[in-house]
């Protein structure tokens, strides 16, 4: 099972992209996470339309879970083994279209935030589940 986290826009700001890399770095041992950087969203739709695993889109209006539901997800993708794609758009955010041919929504927040804070904010989530799975100090709530 991978999860796939497919961003639109590269990062630039070199902190934001050391925190990201190291949160990338620490999930691996629970979950095998990669980022894919795409131009934009067509590059997203492309790659959604070629993808068979299971499409997450993450926006505002989507379920919001506690970390624990998120390793509740992790864990029935896994008992599965079914790759996931979690997509994170760019600044004009998805369409209605988008939202309704997704299998799932995820909302990290209510809040509209900047695309490039969600990845570093899913990153740290996908790490914090994953090591709550494998019984690893790290989450305390």
């Amino acid at each position: 099972m991978k999860i796939s986290v497919v961003a639109a826009g590269k990062l630039k700001d070199t902190a934001l992209v050391a925190l990201c890399a190291d949160y990338l770095r620490r999930v691996q041992p629970f979950v095998t996470v990669e980022v894919l950087e795409v131009r934009d969203l067509a590059a997203i739709r492309t790659h959604w339309s070629r993808y068979e695993g299971a499409r997450v889109l993450l926006d505002e209006r989507g379920e919001q879970l506690a970390t624990r539901e998120l390793a509740q997800w992790i864990d029935r993708w896994r008992r599965d083994a079914r790759d996931v794609a979690l997509y994170i758009g760019d600044a004009d955010g998805f369409t209605v279209t988008d939202r309704t041919q997704a299998d799932r929504l995820l909302a990290v927040s209510r809040m509209t935030l900047p695309h490039r804070l969600v990845r570093l904010i899913l990153l740290e989530q996908l790490y914090r589940a994953g090591s709550l799975l494998a019984g690893h100090p790290y989450h305390h709530g």
